[in-house]
């Protein structure tokens, strides 16, 4: 099941579920709800829509800190990749986990990546689900 209910899609091809303004057609991640976040648009109504699942890595971090829920940290803690991607179409910028086994030293700037779904947590009851971005070079 996803770690949050919405945000993107289960079946294969994965994509994350934005929305485009009906007004300019300006994309938004998470999806946008009340306005536009173009400031020369006042449209406030919104068609959800599948976004690109590649991009390029605009910039990347790992994350030395535990980060707040819906992330579930496994015990002892251990710092893993957060990488900023410029979504191939939309243009727009969609922070994310990047793949196990992917550190900061793997990745570089403009270096191309792409979504997949992977486990953030599991209890004894579900698996929880997240978007991560994997390296394609």
């Amino acid at each position: 099941m996803p770690a949050v209910e919405g945000w993107f899609t289960l079946e294969e091809p994965a994509a994350l579920l934005g929305s485009r303004c009906d007004t300019c057609g300006t994309c938004a991640f998470p999806k946008a709800a009340f306005f536009c976040g173009n400031p020369t648009c006042d449209g406030t109504t919104f068609t959800e829509v599948p976004l690109s699942r590649g991009g390029k890595v605009w910039s990347f971090t790992d994350a030395r800190y535990q980060p707040p829920p819906p992330y579930m940290a496994t015990e002892p803690y251990a710092p893993f990749a957060i990488a900023a991607v410029e979504l191939a179409e939309e243009k727009m910028v969609v922070m994310g986990q990047v793949v196990a086994g992917v550190g900061v030293d793997d990745l570089r700037i403009g270096m191309d990546v792409e979504l997949v779904i992977e486990t953030l947590y599991e209890d004894d009851d579900h698996e929880y689900l997240v978007w991560k971005w994997r390296p394609c070079d």
